[in-house]
């Protein structure tokens, strides 16, 4: 990554060429595993007072499809400000420029313009969904300011450049070792996989499921596809049920996730179903047909790590229920953030960067997280994996 430095030749004269000598090793042995090749000017720091007040960019579904998803999210985004802005010691005060992406790579291209453009933010908050952050991470990157989606996880998309991170495991780290313990727990060796194609997310993480297959030797009998606002699955879930899988993977954003789980108990479809990222308000959607569903989680509101239950407590005071994976994301990402800045004392983008490519062992209400050296999240020792839905709400799946 970057957290490297351009030395000011203006102020080095002959008389120093030693000790410019010693710096210049220091530098290199320092920069050797980061994601920039470069030497920066280290940013003098713009955080000089406990008034300061930082400007951030937040980009969010707050209409459209995604709108419920959205709105949980800002719900993340208000505890963690108040938080933040109420800690002692903070030399810091956040405000947020929110900005309805509408969950499109549209709309998220046109709030980062915005933002970027407009409002003159140096670090942005979003975008939500995988779609979304690929049509809007190039932006970011382009104009050098820092983006920190909280939930996207499809492949590569950190990838895209040096000032673009993400919260959440990548798609293919989290499938490759829940597969491990699904297959354990299930042994199926026959599989139907069901994909929304018009989705960024739901293709990769379908293709990440069929590659994990195919190098384990478990067959995948049928692929059926949908796209998102369909609301009609009976045919592809019919045909599914027609093969006889083990086990059946869905791949699916939010809206459609509650109509699948309803008709596939309509057709009493009996065998395994997983079903990607379930949250307690798909849940809730689906009612009694959402039990027995088997989803990935790296995260519930019963762990006890770090500051999770003061969280949980906190949240469902403020809003009057319990928080879900999206509200904690976003909750997560702000103090990630928050501690970033606090480390680079500078508001400046690249130093910020580099603050949040150097962040190691920080505690969240995830676990222990850092950024690895593609700007993805890892948790050490995530509590929980592969999570079942067990008397209408999300458990360890045992």
């Amino acid at each position: 990554m970057e957290n490297s430095t351009k030395l000011n030749k203006a102020q080095i004269g002959l008389k120093s060429f030693t000790l410019t000598a010693v710096i210049f090793i220091l530098i290199i042995g320092f920069s050797a595993c980061e994601r920039m090749p470069h030497i920066v000017q280290p940013t003098t720091p713009q955080v000089e007072n406990q008034d300061t007040e930082i400007s951030i960019g937040v980009a969010l579904p707050l209409t459209g499809t995604l709108s419920p998803t959205g709105k949980l999210m800002k719900q993340g985004f208000a505890l963690a400000l108040d938080e933040i802005n109420n800690t002692k010691g903070r030399h810091h005060r956040f405000t947020f420029i929110i900005e309805d992406d509408m969950g499109t790579p549209e709309g998220a291209t046109r709030a980062f313009n915005k933002l970027i453009h407009e409002d003159g933010v140096s670090v942005i908050l979003g975008p939500s969904t995988s779609s979304a952050t690929q049509a809007a991470f190039p932006i970011a990157q382009e104009n050098q300011i820092v983006a920190i989606s909280p939930t996207s996880s499809a492949r590569g998309l950190s990838a895209i450049g040096d000032f673009v991170f993400r919260v959440p495991i990548a798609t293919d780290t989290i499938i490759l070792k829940s597969n491990e313990a699904l297959q354990a727990k299930l042994g199926y060796q026959q599989v139907a996989t069901m994909y929304d194609d018009t989705d960024f997310f739901s293709i990769d993480l379908d293709m990440a499921w069929r590659e994990t297959f195919a190098a384990q030797g478990i067959e995948v009998i049928t692929t059926e596809t949908f796209q998102s606002g369909d609301t009609d699955f009976l045919a592809q879930l019919t045909r599914i049920k027609t093969l006889k899988p083990d086990a059946v993977f869905v791949s699916a954003l939010p809206p459609e996730k509650p109509g699948i789980l309803i008709q596939r108990k309509n057709l009493d479809i009996a065998v395994p179903f997983f079903v990607s990222s379930l949250t307690n308000l798909e849940i809730q959607t689906a009612g009694p047909a959402a039990e027995g569903a088997i989803t990935i989680g790296s995260w519930l509101s019963t762990d006890n790590t770090p500051g999770n239950q003061a969280f949980v407590q906190n949240y469902s005071e403020t809003y009057g229920t319990v928080p879900n994976a999206f509200a904690m994301a976003s909750y997560t990402a702000a103090h990630i953030l928050a501690e970033a800045i606090a480390n680079a004392q500078s508001t400046d983008a690249v130093a910020v960067r580099d603050a949040l490519a150097n962040l190691r062992g920080f505690d969240t209400v995830m676990g222990t997280f850092s950024f690895d050296a593609n700007g993805d999240g890892h948790v050490t020792d995530i509590p929980n994996l592969v999570l079942i839905v067990k008397e209408g709400r999300l458990q360890v799946f045992e």
